[in-house]
């Protein structure tokens, strides 16, 4: 580690937030090392800002504000500029708004904070960022890899706790060992550097509940893994003096049925696609129409203001939509920002939105039978299953892992075009607050009722405040 980059100031009693995807007041019940926080401080339901998905709940979280103003509207949008859609960037210069450790630096000169694996990690004010970043070299190999701040701590974790396993963290082996590599993680740097504040992220609940729905003994089982891993850092910190927050952005809901928005586009003319050797492109900028699929949120882009009107009324008619948000809707939900598609559309109870945009799975692109996260125009949660239904699909991999290790190219296309195989999605507002996330301090010092995503930033500061 690299003690001298932060100040020797450490008076103060550190704070450590874990932000645990898909944890609710149900699975709870299951993870008593997590819940026992409750007893020594406050649990509340967390109310979160619409959409419902990682990167614009985190923002509110950190900054306090509303999409509207902290400018992320989803985990990927249309960049009209560059007639292309991205997902899932890492720079924080795109989150507007100060962060919540801005403002305790401006309050407690030395402040020291370290940014574990939340989103919007590189780039920022913190003093230590970790964060996955792929290698990419020019034979087109994935490798796996840290961007960190400081540059060299990339280095040094790794050597301690062996390579990053982003293979675990995303894709179809996605299991609880990323979460853990997570946490050995934050350990190693709150031993060595002791930050004022640690925001951890722990990605497992979210992995089995897509694939399986958050009711069944799989969701059980995952949120018992995540209670023993959560636990033992909880327990660590708390040990070297340390108070806890554990708070989530959103929870899953059971899914049965995709609904291909830019299919139904395509078909009444809107979408404009090019024929390529790898299959079918979605051509954003020639399009008058199209969908960027957020989970149960889609942006929808209308190049012509004269279209929008019909293209609402397209969308509004499709099974599995229940509202098409125009300028008054994405005010009301505080989604008016110019990122934002001219339409907003929202799945019904049970319905997500994929992004599937060609008619003929022959001519899909090449990269829709593979993990690849920003090359496909919009979230495609398929990439957590593999492709069962396609003969020798695991000696297909052993394949592709000795092409891999010999140098040669490869193609890992082994995800499914089945849609129907998800089963647990969000994005929506939550129907109950138990459904949907939540809360929880060791400390007693902001109990309330309720939590609101908007308030959590003013209340981290107040916890701060206590610990001084």
């Amino acid at each position: 580690m690299h003690p001298a980059i932060l100040p020797d100031v450490k008076t103060a009693r550190p704070l450590v937030v874990l932000d645990i995807a898909g944890l609710t007041g149900k699975l709870l019940a299951h993870a008593p090392r997590i819940a026992d926080l409750a007893d020594r401080g406050f649990r509340a339901p967390l109310l979160p800002v619409f959409p419902t998905v990682t990167c614009p709940v985190q923002s509110t979280l950190l900054t306090g504000l509303p999409p509207r103003d902290h400018g992320i509207v989803a985990n990927g949008w249309y960049w009209r500029d560059l007639a292309q859609v991205f997902f899932w960037r890492q720079a924080n210069l795109l989150v507007s708004g100060e962060k919540v450790w801005e403002a305790a630096q401006k309050r407690w000169p030395g402040f020291s904070t370290a940014k574990l694996f939340w989103w919007f990690n590189m780039h920022s004010s913190a003093q230590i960022a970790v964060t996955p970043r792929p290698a990419y070299p020019s034979d087109g190999r994935k490798i796996p890899d840290l961007y960190t701040k400081p540059a060299p701590l990339a280095r040094t974790l790794q050597k301690r706790l062996g390579t990053f396993p982003l293979f675990n963290f995303w894709g179809p082996a996605a299991d609880i060992r990323s979460s853990r590599w997570i946490t050995e993680s934050a350990k190693a740097v709150f031993d060595a550097e002791r930050p004022d504040l640690s925001l951890v992220y722990l990605p497992h609940l979210d992995y089995d509940l897509q694939r399986s729905g958050p009711d069944g003994p799989e969701a059980i089982r995952a949120a018992r893994e995540i209670d023993a891993v959560a636990g033992n850092l909880i327990d660590h910190v708390r040990f070297k003096g340390a108070e806890v927050v554990v708070l989530s952005e959103y929870g899953i809901e059971n899914v049965s049925t995709p609904v291909h928005l830019n299919r139904a586009l395509r078909q009444a003319g809107f979408l404009a696609i090019q024929e390529t050797v790898h299959g079918e492109l979605l051509d954003c900028g020639e399009s008058r129409a199209f969908a960027a699929a957020d989970h149960q949120v889609a942006h929808v882009y209308v190049r012509y203001p004269g279209d929008i009107a019909t293209v609402r009324t397209l969308l509004e008619k499709i099974p599995g939509v229940e509202r098409v948000l125009d300028e008054a809707g994405k005010k009301e939900l505080g989604l008016d920002h110019a990122r934002s598609g001219e339409l907003v559309a929202v799945a019904a109870p049970g319905h997500w939105f994929t992004y599937y945009y060609w008619l003929d799975d022959a001519k899909a692109p090449d990269f829709a039978r593979t993990v690849d996260i920003h090359r496909k125009p919009g979230y495609d949660p398929a990439e957590l299953f593999l492709d069962t239904a396609r003969p020798f699909i695991r000696g297909r991999i052993a394949w592709n892992l000795a092409k891999k290790a010999l140098g040669f190219r490869y193609l890992m296309d082994v995800i499914p075009l089945d849609a129907s195989v998800v089963k647990g999605s969000h994005g929506r507002l939550p129907a109950q607050p138990a459904e949907g996330p939540v809360f929880l301090s060791s400390l007693k010092t902001a109990a309330r009722d309720k939590v609101l995503a908007t308030d959590v930033k003013e209340i981290l500061l107040s916890t701060l405040a206590a610990l001084r």
